[in-house]
């Protein structure tokens, strides 16, 4: 994109430094198998959405304010009930094993000790308590239990109760996928899962898996069915967790989850892996807040590649953020102390975007904090 500034990649060899998340991304893509690259770092047909949800932040500036006294800046928030070193979590993603071996177990630890929550895939190569005990052994950590809806209802309510047993506080409906979306990279690849790996929240074993691909897996399961007057209420007879609906993109959807009772909506188009063409989740965040009104919660993810990114969702309205690949070029790199140091960048960013636009709070972000570039004057206030 014309204009954009040139990111200034770390050295390689022996002793490369990571200092943001583009440089985990090079470093990480470096040492993953080409079917795991691609799988993990595309999105589907022409991947204009996959791009353009890291661009469009792009578009904004930061319109800081100068001499305030930010010595005790705080970016702690509450996140699905709980206190959370800043306003970022890491978005359900499956497959994390296939990264590194300790995969969500990994990821576990490093958001407990980070202090942030956890998304947990129903595509997860560890179960639900093997990941939840992971990160209560290092400290507190929320976790939300991502689903999908399954023509399985049995399998679906199985998948709930061991949720609530093992202390998730929210699930995140995945809505956006009534089936996938059309990926020429794993068709050309023909991606498999690789052998050895099972998803024991859907409860099947490495066998089972190898006798599809990836997307016949899914087709499997998944009910195409879904809707709205069945899905929820049927959610509500089963859980007291909170029920979010992750994939919202407008306004329309936002009221619908209002009306229906959801508790929160995640802004996402599934990190441009399912509808192409569809809006960046930045530019698709401002009505779905506006429409909320201050009803439910709004949170986002989706090519949030820096701690001024989180600071420029949270100023257009969103609560908080989520990010999914960072993670898994965290794993890539370096296992558990690459998620860490996924979690330290953006945090350490993410606050120093704080204190130099004078924010001492997660409240005190704003639309006053940002403006958008013209192409014919002056930059435009929100």
């Amino acid at each position: 994109m014309a204009g954009n500034p040139v990111p200034i990649p770390a050295k390689g060899g022996p002793h490369e430094k990571i200092l943001c998340i583009d440089d985990l991304r090079r470093a990480a893509s470096e040492k993953l198998p080409a079917g795991a690259r691609d799988f993990f770092n595309s999105g589907s047909t022409d991947q204009t959405t996959l791009f353009e949800n890291t661009t469009a932040y792009s578009k904004y500036r930061l319109r800081p304010r100068v001499l305030v006294d930010v010595s005790r800046a705080d970016p702690s928030t509450l996140c699905l009930g709980h206190r959370v070193a800043f306003p970022l979590g890491i978005s359900p993603a499956g497959l994390q094993a296939m990264a590194h071996p300790a995969g969500e177990l990994a990821t576990a630890r490093a958001c407990a000790r980070r202090g942030v929550n956890m998304g947990i895939s129903s595509f997860a190569n560890y179960s639900v308590r093997e990941i939840r005990a992971a990160g209560l052994k290092v400290g507190p950590m929320g976790s939300a239990m991502q689903l999908y809806t399954m023509k399985d209802r049995a399998l679906e309510e199985r998948i709930i109760r061991k949720a609530e047993a093992e202390g998730c506080s929210a699930i995140f409906l995945t809505a956006d996928s009534p089936v996938l979306g059309v990926r020429y990279n794993e068709w050309r690849n023909d991606f498999r899962t690789p052998k050895g790996l099972n998803f024991p929240v859907i409860e099947w074993d490495s066998e089972t898996i190898q006798k599809r691909t990836h997307d016949d897996g899914f087709m499997s399961f998944n009910d195409d069915a879904h809707n709205w007057a069945r899905e929820i209420p049927w959610l509500r007879s089963v859980t007291g967790m909170e029920i979010w609906i992750k994939g919202v993109l407008t306004a329309e959807d936002t009221l619908k989850a209002v009306e229906m009772g959801c508790d929160g909506v995640l802004v996402s188009n599934h990190g441009g892996r399912q509808l192409d063409g569809v809006p960046a989740t930045l530019d698709a965040l401002p009505e779905c807040v506006e429409a909320a009104a201050g009803r439910i919660r709004v949170h986002v993810d989706g090519g949030i590649r820096s701690g001024t990114e989180v600071f420029k969702a949270l100023a257009l309205g969103a609560e908080h953020v989520w990010v999914g690949r960072p993670a898994i070029w965290g794993l890539a790199y370096d296992g558990e102390k690459g998620v860490d140091l996924m979690l330290d960048t953006f945090y350490n960013e993410f606050k120093r975007c704080m204190q130099l636009t004078g924010c001492n709070s997660v409240k005190d972000i704003t639309k006053a904090c940002l403006g958008i570039v013209r192409s014919d004057g002056p930059l435009a206030r929100l």
